[in-house]
């Protein structure tokens, strides 16, 4: 599977590491448990088999002329009830136009993952895996109460037969 994630500005980056740590201090679930070197705050665009010929480059100058995009954060929710539990991001016209940009250049992947897809796709960052609906109002008073502000600065993807991510755009200066 390959994707299209946005990574978080440093102060939005912060505020969401912060909300894994209080859930993982009170005992919930919380991604703060995951320590592969590839886990960090990020908005999925997209998820697919694999990316068809030439997508990465494309996807690379879409993201390069779009970044740095306004990121808000809206809710706390758990997904389908008992799946991941999510802080919603409100949808700025801009990321919704990236995001139908990006699944233009991937509309002949194999394999898309139809939670992404344009029309189905709801933009958050995780903060949990796996969370029960029962603890939502617990995890809503820990991780959400505040709504953050920052910036989607740069785009990657990760690559999870390798499990490593390669860099396609970023408006960080690079080194």
């Amino acid at each position: 599977m390959r994707t299209v994630e946005l990574l978080c500005s440093p102060e939005l980056e912060e505020a969401v590491r912060a909300a894994w740590d209080r859930l993982a201090a009170a005992g919930l679930p919380s991604l703060a448990r995951n320590t592969h070197a590839t886990n960090r705050p990020h908005l999925t665009l997209a998820s697919v088999d694999e990316f068809p010929p030439g997508a990465e480059q494309r996807l690379a100058d879409l993201c390069d002329a779009a970044l740095p995009l306004p990121a808000r954060l809206d809710r706390v929710e758990v997904l389908d009830g008992s799946a991941p539990l999510v802080w919603l991001v409100r949808p700025a016209p801009q990321l919704v136009a990236l995001h139908g940009a990006v699944w233009d250049v991937l509309a002949t992947a194999p394999g898309p993952q139809p939670w992404h897809a344009p029309g189905r796709w709801v933009p958050h960052l995780s903060l949990a895996l796996r969370f029960r609906d029962a603890d939502r109002r617990r995890a809503r008073a820990l991780a959400g109460a505040d709504r953050p502000r920052g910036e989607f600065i740069a785009a990657r993807s990760y690559d999870s037969e390798t499990r490593t991510v390669s860099e396609l755009a970023s408006t960080c200066p690079r080194s």
